[in-house]
């Protein structure tokens, strides 16, 4: 299978994909937030629950890993990754490093990773994994963003693109415009359209193939502390607007973030989204964390009673499945 035909299948067949590339410090707030221990022994145990669910495949085409998911194995010796694979799901896997504060804005953050990248994908692809991603995160702030730290980051999300592609593993670019904030829906849309106006300008400098990859982005949702109420129809015009104005026909599809919004308003947006498309030139489509972990995660804290953990699980794999339908 080609780069192409990787990223297509990522995204056909009203499937979408688990984010479960949650960092060391993310996996302990998620857990501590449920009175799980964080354990290596308890995150394999949480994870063999989720991706040994029974009929993921129909609603999830791909899984993102952390680095350390990637080696770690069942207690019979099977890679957590194969549990995926050998149903016909893709394993990918976050390569960035997370983000300093950028250096002449401090409020602001760069994301880190390039530093050894090469050799990290060379080990990923050998390892079985088909593609990568890489967040970039964008602040709404008084005077923020910064055209520089836009401009930064768009660079680094284009060369991680790039040598991603080379290694042949699709990309996918995530840059998020953060709910942090105050901010009214309409400057998420403003701000949305500047950073992918300048990620997709760095993608097309650096000669990145538009065609083997996926973007990764936000909702245009108002600022958590704005006191907006989050319109799902009003979101689906906004967002639909921004992403007809930045992202090239190219592209085969987008995997929104839920980015914050509670699992059935991220479903709920999808629907609306995929509603209002008209036949868009993109394959719209979901790539979530919470969102769709939030439910098993909770099941797991108190019993982990595994066919219950699956159970939850699926049931926002299929919600978010069937809120790609067109109809």
């Amino acid at each position: 299978m080609n780069l192409q035909e990787v990223a297509q299948t990522l995204v056909s067949n009203n499937k979408g994909i688990l984010a479960a590339d949650e960092s060391e410090g993310t996996i302990q707030k998620r857990f501590e937030s449920v009175g799980v221990e964080n354990t290596e022994e308890n995150r394999i145990k949480y994870r063999q629950s989720i991706f040994s669910t029974p009929n993921l495949e129909k609603y999830i085409s791909g899984v993102i890993l952390f680095d350390e998911t990637v080696w770690q194995e069942t207690s019979d010796g099977t890679s957590l990754h194969d549990l995926l694979s050998q149903r016909g799901i893709m394993p990918g896997v976050k390569v960035d490093e997370g983000k300093d504060p950028a250096p002449d804005s401090p409020k602001e953050y760069v994301t880190k990773g390039l530093g050894g990248l090469s050799d990290r994908l060379h080990k990923y692809h050998t390892h079985g994994m088909k593609f990568t991603k890489w967040r970039a995160v964008t602040i709404i702030d008084e005077g923020l963003p910064t055209e520089a730290v836009l401009k930064e980051n768009a660079k680094r999300l284009s060369e991680f693109a790039k040598l991603s592609q080379e290694y042949h593993l699709v990309p996918i670019v995530e840059p998020e415009v953060l709910m942090n904030g105050n901010h009214k829906a309409s400057t998420c849309e403003e701000i949305s359209i500047k950073t992918l106006t300048e990620v997709f300008a760095a993608l097309e400098r650096s000669g990145v193939d538009l065609s083997a990859m996926l973007l990764k982005t936000n909702f245009v949702v108002p600022g958590k502390d704005s006191g907006e109420i989050v319109n799902p129809a009003e979101v689906a015009e906004k967002t639909l607007r921004v992403l007809k104005k930045t992202v090239p026909p190219a592209v085969p599809g987008i995997v929104f973030l839920s980015g914050g919004l509670e699992a059935q308003m991220a479903t709920d947006c999808l629907s609306a989204v995929n509603k209002l498309s008209n036949n868009a030139d993109w394959e719209l489509s979901f790539s979530y964390g919470r969102a769709l972990q939030a439910p098993a995660l909770q099941i797991f804290a108190q019993d982990q009673n595994t066919e219950l953990v699956q159970k939850a699980l699926l049931e926002r794999a299929q919600a978010n499945s069937e809120a790609r339908k067109n109809e």
